[in-house]
């Protein structure tokens, strides 16, 4: 293969059209083709037929899949005709898609053809034979473009994306059993009530041939066509909303001969369509600038639709389409269909700018903590103040010292982390319950999960949830063990690591066997608590040699583990200093 051949996942460039439509039909069982073409009919066509209701067809050049048989279905269309990719398909298979949704139907079909000249031509044929067959058939070419500024004559405005409202207006009043002539009347009015504009960031490639154009790095194109035909103009690129912005100032510009005229007031259904090779996520950040934007001059975006309705193989881009509303337009979007390619929407559901709802308050709770629980001495709060205080200096401290450790088993972050958990909660010290141990550590959860992030968030956030628990009623030091074990117990549960795993949970559990063991004897608390640190630092050393068996350091060589896990290292940091602030040191 040439090295700038694009990368495809197919068998053969001769053959990808045929395998792509016979794998649709066997994915959707209520799709058939049509033996010897390349034609895609509902499997019902025999009895859409008898019932004497118009049937439609549509088609073009492949590649724009899930157009046109994934709109085939009731509803929506009756059939549809692939050409090869790109390439608008020959008559013959037009004419055999005509002969099986038109034969001894008198309600007619009717073709629904985006505005291209192969299209056009094509389609055009195939009807005045059809037409000379004895056979009720018209037209409607949908021309929706908006990206065209010259008032010249040239090859019309192009279909894109916005006739897949047209199949599904006209598909809805078929369904109804309007006649043909209405259908085409309603559906003319939609589609000179639409625009469409688009916006590509990389090109596509056609099946054994090399990129259709080429685009800098630092830019984007301006009203392209689905064929990867030029746009009016290249920008470079910028944000998500300032593109979006650029888009539908272009298509509402009245200085443009294509423009589409949204005054204050309309009511308007909006796709945001993938054309290709866009992620989701751009997806809805693009959505959500469409729609700010209508919004923000007065329009009611009563409808919208966010997927890959039209495509341009793998292109990077979007194209978003305005459809003007009434009452007619608006049932027919929102009548039901069994095309696999429609996005299923809950009827009698408007669409509301309104999208957040309050937290229940449970929820709120949790994030902050609850004050219950058993309280302490104004002494005991102001020294387990001074404990916190400590431990997050020391983190902060440790900082380099925790990366370093971490660039030889993971990415080098693990101070970093530890440092931004330790500085938001110095950042909120003055407002934690240090009076309520069991509050305290709610909150101390709390602050790390949002702020410190990541696994290691969530892991601390962990333990120090479940060790809240024990303290709710109990503050003496057998409580402060439970509350440890507590902790351990939640990381090994959904963690998934275990003692001699190198982890953290190596020191901490050393630290709680050994700090259980001494709290048992005589010796005093701050004694049991030395032990313990000594225990914890003991156990994070030896972790150097072990065989790592969760974490990020399992997917590293084991001869390259020759240091401490900075996770358990971090651990015997935060024990230390507690012990150390305890002790006056």
């Amino acid at each position: 293969m040439a090295a700038n051949v694009g990368k495809k996942l197919i068998n053969s460039k001769e053959r990808c059209v045929d395998e792509s439509l016979e794998g649709t039909a066997a994915s959707h069982p209520g799709l058939r083709l049509l033996s010897g073409h390349r034609v895609m009919v509902r499997e019902d066509v025999a009895s859409v037929r008898a019932a004497a209701k118009v049937t439609l067809l549509s088609g073009g050049g492949s590649g724009h899949e899930p157009a046109h048989a994934g709109y085939i279905g009731a509803g929506m269309l009756t059939g549809a005709i692939a050409g090869s990719v790109f390439t608008s398909p020959p008559p013959a298979d037009i004419l055999a898609a005509i002969r099986a949704v038109g034969q001894g139907n008198p309600a007619g079909t009717l073709l629904i053809v985006k505005n291209y000249t192969g299209d056009r031509l094509n389609f055009g044929m195939s009807l005045e034979r059809a037409r000379s067959e004895g056979l009720h058939v018209d037209m409607l070419v949908v021309g929706e473009d908006c990206a065209l500024t010259s008032h010249d004559k040239t090859a019309g405005r192009r279909g894109l994306a916005g006739t897949i409202f047209i199949h599904k207006i006209a598909g809805a009043l078929a369904e109804q059993g309007r006649s043909l002539q209405d259908i085409v009347k309603v559906a003319s009015q939609a589609a000179r009530q639409m625009g469409t504009i688009g916006i590509s960031l990389s090109p596509c490639s056609v099946p054994g041939s090399g990129p259709s154009f080429q685009l800098q790095q630092d830019e984007f194109e301006l009203g392209l066509g689905i064929h990867g035909e030029a746009g009016c103009r290249r920008q470079k690129m910028t944000s998500a909303d300032e593109i979006v912005s650029a888009m539908l100032d272009h298509m509402t510009n009245p200085d443009n001969s294509t423009h589409l005229k949204i005054p204050k007031g309309s009511k308007v259904a909006l796709m945001v369509n993938n054309l290709g090779g866009t992620s989701c996520l751009e997806l809805g950040i693009v959505g959500r600038a469409a729609i700010k934007y209508l919004e923000s001059r007065g329009v009611a975006v009563e409808r919208v639709y966010t997927g890959s309705f039209m495509t341009s193989l793998e292109m990077a881009g979007v194209s978003l389409t305005v459809l003007h509303l009434d009452d007619t337009i608006t049932a027919c979007l929102d009548a039901d269909t069994s095309a696999p390619a429609w996005p299923r929407c809950l009827p009698g559901h408007s669409r509301t700018s309104d999208i957040y709802i309050p937290a229940p308050q449970h929820i709120q709770a949790e994030e902050g903590g609850t004050t219950s629980g058993q309280t302490v001495q104004t002494d005991q709060a102001q020294l387990l103040e001074k404990v916190v205080q400590r431990v997050c200096d020391r983190l902060i401290d440790s900082e380099e010292q925790l990366n370093s450790l971490d660039r030889a088993s993971g990415d080098g972050d693990c101070g970093s982390t530890m440092a931004r958990g330790a500085k938001a909660i110095l950042a909120s010290v003055s407002h934690l319950p240090f009076s309520c141990p069991h509050a305290l550590l709610l909150h101390l959860a709390a602050i790390v999960e949002k702020d410190m992030g990541g696994s290691s968030g969530a892991l601390y956030s962990l333990f120090l949830t479940a060790a809240a628990r024990p303290l709710q009623s109990d503050t003496h030091p057998t409580a402060w063990c439970a509350a440890l074990h507590a902790g351990i117990q939640a990381i090994t549960r959904y963690g998934g690591a275990e003692p001699g795993d190198r982890t953290m949970l190596d020191p901490l559990s050393a630290a709680y066997s050994t700090l259980s063991t001494a709290l048992s004897s005589e010796r005093t608390s701050l004694q049991a608590l030395e032990e313990a640190v000594k225990a914890a630092e003991k156990s994070a050393q030896a972790t150097a040699s072990m065989p790592a068996r969760a974490g990020r350091a399992s997917y590293v060589s084991a001869d390259q583990l020759t240091q401490p896990d900075p996770g358990a290292t971090a651990v015997t940091i935060s024990i230390r200093a507690t012990h150390d602030a305890l002790k006056g040191n």
